[in-house]
């Protein structure tokens, strides 16, 4: 089960970044404008964002099990088709959709997972499920180059095909049939509110725009109001009024803005200082991924055994000691104390998110997961896309000037999330007690 749900992970992470090392090649084959061609990854995540709001409410009514299956499916036909589009516009159609399946397809393994193997083995599952979070960006990176480069720009997508059908293939038999639990309709005022004020906050961060960053805030916020009044809300906001859980959302939020934020910022100081190839730079930031996988089943353990809160901060003491080096770059680093401390630096991560989604999920019912997996998933990405916005920003200039500073905030950054992550240990404590 922790296979098939992995593999389903790492196809939608994967297809996200596999195509951005193409966009020049695209735009070139279809003779369209690079700001157009980029709708082919921004369309993605904006609706890969947009959707996770509603998948609790979809696994509840449809079942969890059916909905992944039919995800998959949409998956491997859409992926076909955005092969075969003959149009710019089609494609960035194709990719929508595309990641309105993949929106779905992640919360839904990480609840089936939950909700399966009960709090015991929290720790340990959803480490194992994390692992495609932080594998596939790297090997999307990569294996976009490959492809392109060698076989064209379809099989950026036809590669999904065969993997999606194997995912169905075993899921049919391997995964568990649930009945739904929850005939109750949609909340489409709550839906409305989500589905645009996620992808605006989302898109007003990462690319700069005010304008769209404020009018999402302001329809999430409206959604929050409706939503505490709502006696069937589509996402349970109640659940913040437990210590355990606001603490472990507080860190997972933070731990976006840090870690998802800052990986934009060294790929830049191997493109602009060091002026390494696009191949190149993906191999030198291998290890921050190589780090956190590795320490991912470490946390996992820890997290069952110890509780999740302590293994957060010495996470975070770790993640700190792998940042501040980076914060002292200078033009002539040697590449292997680079990936040493990326090295480091991934471990820390590795500590830290899982164990906090693991610590924040054991304080809730399991009738009530499907509520709390989207919100942890709204805040990271929201946490991630708000990192992202203020890092570009300081980065911007492309000197090692530049790159350090941002990297001196990002460990600023994480020694905020150092009070949540103490926060939670208090909480976890008096649980325990």
């Amino acid at each position: 089960m922790a296979s098939i749900l992995t593999l389903g992970g790492f196809l939608s992470m994967f297809t996200s970044t596999v195509v951005t090392v193409a966009l020049g090649t695209i735009a070139a084959g279809f003779r369209a404008p690079l700001g157009t061609v980029q709708w082919i990854t921004t369309g993605y995540l904006l609706a890969l964002a947009a959707m996770v709001s509603v998948s609790g409410w979809a696994c509840r009514r449809f079942g969890t099990t059916r909905l992944w299956l039919v995800c998959v499916g949409l998956f491997a036909v859409l992926s076909a088709l955005c092969a075969t589009a003959t149009s710019i516009e089609a494609l960035i159609a194709f990719r929508v959709l595309q990641g309105a399946a993949g929106g779905l397809l992640v919360p839904a393994g990480q609840i089936l997972f939950a909700t399966t193997v009960g709090p015991k083995r929290l720790g340990r599952m959803m480490a194992v499920l994390s692992i495609p979070i932080y594998l596939a960006p790297v090997l999307g990176t990569l294996a976009g180059s490959v492809l392109t480069e060698r076989f064209g720009v379809p099989w950026l997508f036809l590669v999904n095909v065969p993997l999606s059908l194997l995912c169905l293939l075993l899921g049919r038999k391997r995964l568990p049939r649930e009945v739904p639990v929850d005939t109750r309709p949609l909340d489409r005022r709550g839906l409305a509110l989500t589905v645009t004020g996620l992808p605006l906050l989302v898109y007003g961060f990462a690319e700069a725009a005010p304008i769209a960053a404020v009018a999402g805030a302001i329809l999430l916020v409206v959604f929050a109001i409706t939503a505490l009044r709502s006696p069937a809300p589509l996402l349970e906001l109640r659940l913040f009024r437990d210590r355990t859980f606001s603490s472990a959302a507080a860190v997972i939020f933070g731990m976006g803005i840090a870690s998802f934020g800052a990986m934009i910022v060294l790929p830049l100081y191997y493109l602009d200082v060091r002026h390494e190839s696009l191949v190149a730079t993906g191999f030198l930031t291998a290890p921050l991924a190589l780090g956190t996988v590795l320490a991912l089943p470490l946390a996992g353990r820890l997290t069952d055994r110890i509780g999740g809160a302590r293994v957060i901060f010495a996470g975070l003491i770790v993640t700190i000691a792998g940042t501040v080096p980076l914060a002292l770059l200078t033009g002539s680093d040697g590449y292997w104390w680079l990936s040493a401390v990326q090295v480091v630096r991934g471990c820390g991560i590795g500590l830290t998110t899982t164990p906090a989604l693991a610590a924040g999920l054991v304080s809730v019912p399991r009738e009530r997961i499907s509520h709390a997996m989207p919100l942890f998933a709204m805040l990271q990405r929201i946490g991630g896309s708000f990192g992202t916005s203020i890092l570009t920003v300081l980065a911007a200039p492309g000197t090692v000037g530049a790159i350090a500073h941002a990297h001196w905030w990002i460990a600023g950054l994480t020694v905020i999330v150092l009070i949540p992550a103490w926060l939670l240990v208090r909480a976890e404590s008096s649980t325990v007690d």
